[in-house]
């Protein structure tokens, strides 16, 4: 049978592992939604002085050599597996591969069931069925596999992860699951939005509802590269950001719209204003002074940040309205952060930052940025750390 992606990633699994198997319990399975886990990093030897008791260069490289592979076994199996396996014997076959925990197995388990789903929607509800019960690693390589299959995009297929996602006879942490293998979307329908949104809302959502709104962003920011309307994901975003409970929700989708840049119109240009002036935790203010610093009103948001930066208690966000005037309105906005430096002396050595900036002819804000001399000087980058 041709080997397609899935061959291709069995050659990169054997060429990385050098045709063994590589076990131990250092390569955990992370949940639905956590954020990718960083490959750990194997500790080299410590290179010691010189003398007559040290030991050539060959059998020091032998020895670390044995010593990195003392755990490690061949597994011509894989091979097997490869040309072997369909749809309908995967999960049997992919356990013992699972039971080695081993991220290359489980990324080249996950190419090889994208193949075989290929772009036929039973064969994807059929994965669909297995993941409402499949546990730990086996669950996140199904809706992986699924994910970048050619027939999750088919519309009864996202319209059954989206049922499965709204289950409330499954767990948060399997929903949560199922709402992120949608992430992969070109286009969600406008009733599929509302459900995701209203359910970011729900209190009980938690990590299944930031799920929800992170899908939401992604499918946003990727319609709006292909030159799709993104504002009906805005519209959504807006709403989840003013009104879910959940602080860390209602942060998520604050920040959404940062990742494609949409230029605000009046009425969300209004939206993120009163996100600005009653939103109780300082990091959604920061978001919404940045995403403000997009919209077409210039002269309206030049004097919103004015207001509120008389306002504003918290330093980092008047940072964040500081700066982002610079953003608003390039040079022509020195006089509104000469009024914010004087209200805020703390903030005249920044002013006269910007100033000679301005002065010596830059215009693009980025560039400015880039020529700051302290990015960070509040302190406000190291709360993200």
């Amino acid at each position: 049978m041709p080997w397609g992606l899935a061959g291709a990633g069995l050659v990169a699994v054997l060429t990385a592992v050098g045709l063994v198997w590589r076990g131990g319990d250092d390569a955990q399975a992370p949940s639905a939604t956590a954020a990718p886990v960083k490959a750990s990093r194997s500790q080299g030897s410590h290179a010691g002085g010189g003398g007559t008791g040290a030991a050539p260069a060959g059998v020091e490289e032998a020895e670390a050599a044995e010593r990195r592979f003392s755990d490690q076994t061949c597994f011509p199996e894989l091979g097997r597996f490869n040309d072997g396996v369909t749809l309908e014997t995967f999960r049997e076959q992919a356990a013992p591969l699972l039971a080695s925990k081993d991220a290359l197995v489980r990324d080249y388990l996950k190419a090889k069931l994208a193949e075989l789903i290929g772009d036929d929607a039973g064969k994807a509800g059929q994965v669909v069925d297995w993941a409402r019960d499949a546990q730990g690693a086996e669950f996140q390589v199904l809706l992986s596999g699924l994910r970048a299959s050619d027939a999750v995009q088919k519309p009864q297929v996202a319209a059954r992860l989206l049922e499965a996602g709204m289950d409330a006879k499954l767990s948060i942490e399997r929903r949560a699951g199922m709402l992120s293998a949608l992430d992969t979307q070109k286009h969600l329908p406008p009733a599929a939005m509302d459900r995701m949104a209203d359910f970011a809302r729900d209190p009980a959502s938690t990590e299944a509802g930031w799920a929800a709104t992170r899908t939401l962003g992604r499918v946003m920011a990727r319609e709006s590269e292909n030159h799709g309307d993104a504002s009906p994901y805005l519209d959504r975003l807006i709403t989840i950001a003013t009104d879910a409970p959940d602080e860390q929700i209602r942060h998520l989708a604050q920040t959404a719209p940062l990742h494609n840049s949409p230029v605000l119109d009046a009425k969300a240009t209004e939206r993120f204003t009163r996100i600005l002036q009653s939103e109780g935790n300082e990091d959604g203010r920061d978001a919404a002074a940045q995403v403000l610093a997009m919209s077409s009103d210039k002269e309206q948001v030049l004097k919103l940040f004015t207001d509120s930066f008389q306002r504003e208690q918290s330093v980092c966000v008047r940072w964040a309205l500081f700066r982002f005037s610079a953003r608003v309105a390039g040079r022509e906005a020195l006089p509104v952060m000469a009024n914010m430096a004087t209200v805020d002396p703390r903030f005249q050595p920044l002013y006269r930052v910007f100033e000679t900036l301005y002065a010596q002819g830059n215009v693009d804000f980025i560039r400015v940025w880039n020529e700051l001399p302290d990015q960070n000087p509040f302190g406000c980058m190291d709360r993200h750390q």
